[in-house]
């Protein structure tokens, strides 16, 4: 399981949200059986919605990051319910890139910046809330950050990383997202930049150490603590029931031809790669109320 701190300044005036989901990247690679540019791409959109998701609390909300910008990788979709707990798929998980000059994973080229990052909070109530950005560079925690100031108007510090190793398995996956509450001076936001820059990458931080202790890192000076913690990992809310459900919307005619062409419906879901199977026996339930 990975874990999901949150810390506040003692002033009140910074807070920062951190994750390290390391195990739950490495799970959607492999279900996915994504190439490393597409793991990275898929794993930092996971730890951003991850940190969001924790934010909303009430039981059943949930948040759906959508991001396209028109690169090879195509859509990349991540849901994260209200701990922080995640699923998401990359469209084209097998796009593979050279790498940038720098050695680094080339996430900008494969997402792409001809496009929008969408967030849209489901609060089970009412119609669900939305905002959208346009994409600064693909890389993801450069549009995060773009997306908080622009949609929510909170100055914001974003970082996010996912390191692969020479066999594609995940050494690291986590970020943190730092932000400027209102009464925060041009000292505090100095301050926190400094801590950042200081920082460096959040997968070399938490390679190196805890998820607490790079939390810790980005408000050193502010006689900062951790007020929660809590556990989070990769999970998929499919169910047959959602399945039969999401086959409402099937006429009993076209459920016929299904089972005599095939003599099954198969239902994969795009999260986990579960296979659900209905046959003749099923066809009472598959039509019911139709």
């Amino acid at each position: 399981m990975g874990k999901i701190v949150r810390a506040l300044s003692e002033d009140g005036l910074v807070k920062i949200t951190a994750v390290d989901l390391k195990d739950a990247v490495e799970r959607a690679r492999n279900i996915h059986r994504t190439l490393p540019v597409v793991t990275a791409a898929l794993g930092r959109t996971m730890c951003a919605a991850s940190m969001m998701g924790n934010a909303l609390k009430d039981s059943g909300d949930s948040v759906t990051v959508r991001i396209n910008g028109g690169g090879p990788v195509g859509t990349v979709l991540v849901v994260s319910d209200s701990a922080g707990n995640v699923r998401g798929y990359a469209q084209n998980p097998e796009v593979d890139l050279p790498l940038r000059p720098d050695g680094k994973l080339n996430v900008g080229a494969a997402v792409g910046r001809d496009g929008m990052l969408t967030v849209i909070r489901d609060m089970g109530f009412g119609e669900p809330v939305s905002g959208s950005t346009e994409l600064v560079s693909g890389e993801i925690a450069e549009d995060f950050a773009r997306y908080f100031v622009e949609s929510e108007q909170i100055p914001t510090a974003c970082a996010l990383g996912v390191l692969v190793d020479r066999d594609q398995h995940v050494l690291a996956a986590g970020g943190y997202i730092a932000q400027l509450m209102p009464g925060a001076t041009d000292e505090t936001a100095e301050r926190l930049e400094r801590n950042v820059e200081k920082a460096g990458s959040a997968t070399s931080q938490l390679m190196a150490g805890t998820v607490e202790e790079m939390a810790l890192r980005i408000l050193e000076g502010f006689d900062a603590a951790i007020v929660e913690t809590d556990s989070v990992g990769y999970k998929c809310a499919c169910s047959r029931e959602r399945v039969l459900a999401a086959l409402s919307g099937v006429t009993a005619s076209e459920i016929d031809q299904m089972l005599r062409e095939d003599g099954k419906i198969e239902v994969k879901c795009r999260f986990c790669d579960r296979v659900y199977t209905f046959t003749e026996s099923d066809r009472e339930i598959l039509t019911r109320e139709r």
